[in-house]
C-alpha cells in the first residue's frame, strides 16, 4: 500500500491533441518514434529507487511496440488505458469512444497486460464536457478513472482533490485526481505538466508531505517525452507550446529527486483504490 501514486501517460512526442493540421494521424508511422527509449529511461529511474507506478498506454503505441508493454508488466508496474488513438473524449461520439476503449483494451491484452482497471483520458478530457463517458467506462470493466483535473481550462477548480466515487447509470467509478497547487489564488498543476516541471523538488515533496499528513494521497503524472535527452519539437500554438516545452531542460534530474524523496506506487495500491477494488 502506498499513499502516493506515480503515473505515466505512455504516448509518443507527436501525440498532441488538437493539431491534426500539423501532426495528423496518417503521418505518425513515418515520424521518428522516441517512446521506447524514453519509457525505458523512466523504468530505469523507478527501478533505481525501488518504486513502481501505473503506465497508462496509448493503444497505438502498444500495437506497435508490444515488447514495451511486456517490459512494463515484467518490471511489476500496473498497466492502464490512455485511449487507442489519443483523442479527446469530448470530441468523440459515445459509440466511437466505446470502440476506441475496446481497441485500447484489446491491444494491451494481446501484449500481455491483464486485469486492466484504470483509465486516463488524453488531455484530461473526460471532464464536465464528457460526463456521458463515465458509465461507458464502468460497462467496459474500468474501475478507476484518473481523468478529471481540479484546475481551469482542462477541468474545473471545483472538482474534488482527493479520491472519490462518482455514481453513474452503470454503477460507481472511483475518480483519482492529480496533485494541484495554488498560484495567485488559483488552482494550478503541481503534480503534472508545466507546474511539475517548473517546481523545485523540495516544493513538490513539501506538498506531498502536507497532503499525506492530512491522510490524503497524491498522484504525480509524467510523459516519457518530458525526459527525452533530444526531444523533437514542432511549431505549436502558443498555449500548446508552453504546455509541452516549458522547462523541459533538467526535468529528468528534478523528477529523480521527487521519486527518491517520497513513497510511490501504482494507482491500484492507493488506500482508497485498494478498498474500492477489494472491498
Amino acid at each position: 500500500m502506498s499513499l502516493n501514486a506515480f503515473t505515466v501517460d505512455v504516448e509518443d512526442w507527436f501525440h498532441i491533441c488538437g493539431v491534426d493540421d500539423r501532426l495528423p494521424e496518417r503521418d505518425w508511422p513515418r515520424l521518428e518514434s522516441r517512446v521506447v527509449l524514453t519509457t525505458r529511461l523512466l523504468l530505469d529511474d523507478l527501478a533505481a529507487v525501488g518504486a513502481t507506478g501505473t503506465f497508462l498506454i496509448v493503444g497505438w503505441v502498444a500495437e506497435r511496440f508490444p515488447e514495451l508493454v511486456r517490459e512494463i508488466v515484467g518490471a511489476g508496474h500496473e498497466v492502464g488505458l490512455h485511449g487507442h488513438r489519443h483523442r479527446r473524449v469530448f470530441e468523440l461520439e459515445p459509440e466511437a469512444f466505446r470502440a476506441d476503449l475496446r481497441d485500447n483494451l484489446r491491444v494491451l491484452r494481446e501484449a500481455g497486460a491483464s486485469a486492466v482497471t484504470a483509465f486516463r483520458a488524453p488531455e484530461w478530457s473526460l471532464n464536465q464536457r464528457a460526463t456521458w463517458a463515465l458509465p461507458i467506462l464502468v460497462e467496459e470493466g474500468i474501475r478507476i478513472d484518473a481523468s478529471r483535473a481540479p484546475v481551469a481550462r482542462v477541468g474545473s477548480p471545483g472538482f474534488p482533490r482527493r479520491p472519490h466515487p462518482i455514481a453513474t447509470t452503470a454503477g460507481a467509478i472511483l475518480e483519482v485526481p492529480p496533485l494541484v497547487g495554488q498560484l495567485a489564488g488559483h488552482a494550478v498543476p503541481l503534480g503534472w505538466g508545466w507546474g511539475l516541471r517548473k517546481s523545485e523538488p523540495a516544493q513538490v515533496l513539501d506538498a506531498i508531505e502536507a497532503s499525506n499528513r492530512n491522510g490524503d494521497p497524491t498522484v504525480i503524472t509524467v510523459h516519457p517525452w518530458e525526459i527525452d535527452p533530444s526531444p523533437p519539437q514542432v511549431r505549436l500554438p502558443a498555449p500548446l507550446a508552453f504546455a509541452h516545452y516549458y522547462k523541459l531542460s533538467g526535468f529528468r534530474a528534478r523528477l529523480r529527486a521527487v521519486l527518491g524523496g517520497a513513497d510511490f506506487g501504482p494507482l491500484r495500491d492507493l488506500p482508497d483504490a485498494r478498498a474500492w477494488l477489494h472491498g
